[in-house]
């Protein structure tokens, strides 16, 4: 488990970036390959103003609502907004053209619904599948040997872009998450193999403020961080 510090948020997402680097070198990259998703669920905007402050580019909601309350500051803030939260089919409206990437997408009826509004909206919606690798059944994703599948019927949707693949692997101590990490970039190269419209594969997610470290080294090339950056989270 990644230690979290108690100093503020600049001081921790230092310690996070100094980590990132770190991390990236033992993988043969640099830094510069990872992006740095900070993720504010649950953040109010003044520590998440420290953050962009210190200069991050990128944040990350779970909720759709909290998504929607904060895109003006993100929006005025210059920030690229992701969805990394369980997709709800009645919320999709409300993400589709302010979340510039949406990481959770796990089921065709996820992907029918984001094309059906980002065709409304006149927009092409760029998206990551979510893979269960644990086979958790309490958790969203599609299962590994369901992928192949899953990308041809996408290609059928001319208003979506699948940039790649997204996790969330079991909770485990230590290395035992390697494993769950490995497999995604075995999937993540099996998917780059593969020619198919509207499906492609640039962005690897997976780590978060537990684990990122080991995703880096297996070869994540964006993390998605919350508590190492900004703390204990306090419910709203």
């Amino acid at each position: 488990m990644e230690e979290v510090t108690d100093f503020g948020v600049a001081a921790r997402l230092d310690t996070v970036r100094e980590r990132i680097a770190e991390a990236a070198d033992r993988s043969g990259r640099s830094a510069s390959d990872i992006r740095l998703v900070a993720v504010t669920k649950f953040i109010d905007i003044p520590p998440i103003a420290e953050a962009l402050a210190k200069g991050v580019k990128e944040v990350g909601e779970n909720r759709a609502q909290e998504l929607v309350d904060k895109f003006g500051f993100f929006k005025e803030h210059g920030q690229f907004v992701h969805f990394i939260g369980r997709l709800q089919l009645n919320k999709v409206k409300y993400l589709v053209g302010r979340a510039g990437l949406i990481q959770s997408a796990d089921r065709m009826e996820a992907f029918t619904e984001i094309d059906r509004i980002a065709a409304r909206l006149g927009v092409k919606q760029d998206t990551l599948v979510e893979v269960n690798i644990g086979a958790e059944p309490q958790k969203a994703g599609i299962a590994p040997q369901e992928l192949n599948e899953l990308y041809k019927r996408i290609s059928d949707l001319p208003n979506i872009c699948v940039k790649g693949l997204m996790c969330i692997p079991p909770a485990a101590e230590g290395e035992a998450v390697r494993d769950h990490f490995k497999r995604m970039r075995e999937l993540f190269a099996e998917g780059k193999g593969l020619d198919i419209p509207n499906v492609g594969m640039e962005i690897l997610s997976m780590g978060m403020s537990g684990d990122y470290t080991l995703a880096i080294e297996e070869g994540a090339n964006m993390v998605r961080i919350g508590s190492a950056i900004f703390g204990a989270r306090q419910r709203h």
